[in-house]
């Protein structure tokens, strides 16, 4: 294989059919501020959580039994998930099930609670199909996130996996990293069905500079050694950037690897504005979305080639519809997840990119591959 994966623009596609209602719908609030929208669709969400149903039926796409996957000892309804950086806080849990996401992906929490980077930190790139944020890890903290989580749980109101990105805090520096994430960790692991270690964000200074195999292995061997001496383990993944030179994406699999992780995902947002045709806001942030995609999708297809057996990957970047989430299967991934997709897409992005992806495979549910995967062994 090469020693460095091409950065390739990607192909100018048209944007995925949806439906005239949510176009109409969409039109209105990307007139309206982007940060702005995303609070006020977390208000509603949040007290739509309260009443949805979380018992889909068999019928569902959302619950279609060829859809079914197993990985890292857990079941998931479906492969396609929502990506960490919506739901940052947990308050919208029964809500994204409701909306046909086989898994969801909270955080990126840190231990201490942040406001974020200053403001505005979340534009829209429509031409692009893409998002560009900055907003730096703004949360009420890891605690605060396991007791939103805990109470969803309590109520009976979780059907589904739902994992937690955790993240450094921006005042602690990489010295002192791995006691950051191992005090997330602690905050966290009771009510999280798998914990996500991000080291790949753009938006924190210096965070990045943990993607070196040593620098990773540090605090890797300091949050799955706490992990082994529990009870119930859980599953750890590390999520990586996509800009990263394959000889260090390799270093970074062999860190995770070596400290007994169970999979990578594949990948965060890209520094990279290479093939944006519009215009782009000024100043630092990554970049999520179509222009994504074939650069996360060459590295999640060059690493699972390489680490078949060792690790379980999810893939995210670029998903818009069925046939982007099959490339993702298709190249390697175990799972999916969808953040962008989904702000374009609207409420009915899942089940349509299922239903695709079902329509791609088969016609019915018995002429489906099952997309299922065997664990990635434990070493």
């Amino acid at each position: 294989m090469a020693d460095s994966i091409a950065r390739t623009s990607r192909p100018v596609t048209p944007a995925p059919p949806t439906p005239a209602s949510w176009r109409l719908a969409r039109k209105l609030l990307f007139s309206i501020d982007a940060e702005r929208v995303h609070h006020l669709a977390m208000a509603s969400l949040s007290v739509w959580s309260r009443v949805c149903s979380v018992d889909l039926p068999s019928t569902d796409v959302a619950r279609a039994p060829a859809l079914q996957v197993q990985a890292f000892g857990l079941t998931f309804p479906n492969p396609l998930g929502l990506a960490a950086g919506f739901d940052k806080d947990a308050v919208a849990v029964p809500a994204w099930q409701a909306l046909g996401f086989g898994f969801l992906e909270v955080g990126t929490v840190t231990a201490q609670a942040q406001p974020g980077n200053e403001r505005p930190r979340l534009f829209r790139l429509p031409a692009d199909r893409a998002l560009k944020n900055r907003m730096g890890f703004n949360n009420q903290g890891a605690a605060a996130c396991a007791r939103h989580l805990e109470r969803w749980r309590t109520a009976g109101r979780v059907r589904v996996p739902v994992g937690v990105n955790i993240g450094k805090t921006k005042v602690v520096d990489n010295a002192h990293a791995a006691d950051d994430y191992r005090a997330s960790f602690a905050a966290v692991a009771d009510v999280a069905d798998y914990v996500v270690v991000n080291v790949s964000s753009p938006n924190t200074p210096g965070l990045r500079a943990l993607q070196q195999k040593d620098e990773l292995l540090r605090v890797l061997d300091v949050v799955c050694g706490d992990n082994a001496k529990r009870q119930v383990p859980r599953p750890i993944l590390v999520k990586l950037a996509p800009d990263l030179a394959i000889e260090d994406a390799r270093g970074c699999a062999d860190a995770a690897v070596q400290a007994g992780c169970r999979g990578l995902v594949l990948t965060n947002t890209t520094i990279d504005p290479t093939g944006l045709v519009g215009p782009v806001p000024e100043g630092s942030g990554g970049i999520s979305g179509a222009p994504l995609f074939a650069r996360s999708t060459e590295l999640l297809r060059a690493l699972a080639g390489e680490y078949q057996g060792k690790l379980a990957f999810m893939g995210a970047g670029g998903i818009e519809d069925g046939a982007t989430l099959e490339a993702k299967l298709d190249a390697g991934a175990v799972l999916a997840q969808a953040y962008t997709g989904f702000v374009y897409g609207g409420p009915g992005f899942v089940r349509r990119a299922l239903r695709e992806l079902v329509a791609r495979r088969g016609s019915t549910a018995g002429l489906v591959a099952p997309i299922t995967s065997a664990d990635a062994t434990r070493r």
